[in-house]
Order: C-alpha cells, then structure tokens, then sequence
C-alpha cells in the first residue's frame, strides 16, 4: 500500500465536506492557545459558511493527507498602494497539534506563495504572535521576515 501525499488545494464552499472540514480546522485554531483561546460561537461559523463564497479576495486553502483535513489557510487580496500591484495576506494558516512538525504548514505556505505570483502580487503579508517560536521559525524558513512597518493596532468595533 502506497502511503497519501500531502495535497493542498482550494475550499469548494459548494460542497458541504468542506465548508465542515474548513471550518473544524478554523473552530480547531480558535480554540489553540495561540489562537483566540475559545471556540468559534455557531453565528460565526454560520456566517463564515454564507460569506466567504461571496466576499471578493478571499481565498481558503485545505491541506489534506488522505481523506482527513490537517491544517488550513485564509488568505485576502489586498494591494498595495505604494507598488500599485495586489498583495496576499495570510490571515488564518494552521495544522492540527498532531501534524505538526511534518511538513504541512510549508506545503501550504508554497500553495500560498503560488497563488500569490498567479495574481501578480508584490509580497504576501501575515501577523504573527511574539509568543509563537515554533510559527516563527516556519516562517522564517519559508523566507519571511520582519515588516520594517511599526506596531500593529486594531480597534474593535
């Protein structure tokens, strides 16, 4: 028996093994220490399901092994204002505790840099917590570095 490669490819909202693989992964991430620390409320993952097929630049990525879905990314398309061409930024990307180490957040992370070069983009961005060595260091491996850009802020609303 020949062992499954590592596939990555686009979330297909249409189909509802998916949108459930997808947002398991994302509930999986809220839930993480390095996430939100909570699981996703039901009204969320409602309305990511209604969304994110409709909201222009969003890109959703599934990692799988086999059958099972083990890490996943949210890129949007912005752009970039001072390069006049678009971005990609990373805004969710994460592997299952038990599939880390194992190559899955690289194989996604090279699907995500050739997304980026099919729509022209200058650089792909992402946000990363300080506290996060292991994140950190797959990142760095994968050639990102440090924005010469300040503090990043948000406001909630």
């Amino acid at each position: 028996m020949t062992e499954q490669r590592l596939r990555v490819r686009r979330v297909v909202f249409g189909e509802p093994r998916d949108v459930a693989a997808y947002l398991d992964l994302l509930d999986a991430y809220a839930r993480d220490p390095m996430g939100a620390g909570r699981p996703l409320p039901e009204a969320v993952r409602t309305r990511l399901a209604a969304d994110l097929p409709d909201l222009p630049g969003a890109h959703c990525l599934l990692a799988e092994k086999g059958a099972e879905a083990v890490g996943f990314a949210t890129c949007f398309l912005g752009y970039s204002t001072f390069q006049a061409r678009p971005l990609l930024n990373i805004h969710d990307i994460a592997v299952l505790p038990e599939w880390r180490g194992r190559s899955v957040a690289q194989s996604l992370l090279e699907a995500i840099a050739e997304l980026a070069r099919q729509f022209g983009c200058c650089r792909i961005t992402l946000e990363v917590r300080e506290d996060n060595p292991r994140a950190r260091t797959v990142y760095k491996r994968a050639g990102f570095s440090a924005a010469p850009c300040g503090l990043f802020m948000e406001k909630t609303l």
